[in-house]
């Protein structure tokens, strides 16, 4: 890059002129560049508001967002500092499969229930935050269920054990 004391079309300017407003102009731009570019990160850092759906664990009451698409899913619950009693996220894939989950991201310790088309518990598996060890189900699910970790456990809930909800049956289509 060269520098020129003067703009080389001439640009009006008398020599030994200043141009006060250049630099700010510069910094201005460069102010608004910064943050945009703030604003991006944040909003990539900011938990996501999704749908919610009622669900049921014998007589516990779930309040569980969905996460129906692979953008949601890829989110989940990062970054955010607490997550209510009773609260979770419900994943939905389009297909069963072995579909690992990992914590690199989350900063709460989280239990999760992987679930067969009829809402019957999988296995449940406990994710420590911030860690990229991976947790799948013991066989292919299209369902997981994310909780505070100890939610499961505390109700007793394990393999076997049946989450209720909207969608769950047979020919389940959870999700929107």
């Amino acid at each position: 890059m060269q520098h020129h004391s003067n703009p080389p079309d001439g640009g009006g300017r008398r020599p030994g002129r200043r141009w006060p407003l250049r630099p700010l102009i510069r910094r201005a731009a460069v102010t608004l560049a910064l943050a945009g570019v703030g604003a991006a990160v944040h909003a990539q850092d900011a938990a996501q508001q999704l749908p919610v759906t009622r669900l049921t664990a014998g007589m516990h009451l779930i309040t569980a967002e969905v996460a129906d698409s692979p953008e949601e899913r890829g989110i989940g619950l990062m970054h955010r500092p607490s997550m209510p009693a009773n609260h979770g996220m419900l994943f939905v894939f389009e297909q069963p499969g072995v579909h690992c989950f990992w914590m690199k991201n989350t900063l709460l310790p989280l239990s999760i229930a992987f679930l067969a088309d009829d809402g019957s518990i999988v296995n449940i598996a406990d994710m420590p935050p911030r860690s990229e060890a991976s947790h799948c189900p013991t066989k292919p699910v299209r369902l997981a269920l994310e909780m505070n970790q100890g939610w499961f456990a505390k109700r007793g809930l394990k393999a076997g054990s049946r989450i209720g909800g909207e969608g769950f049956g047979p020919a389940a289509s959870v999700g929107r």
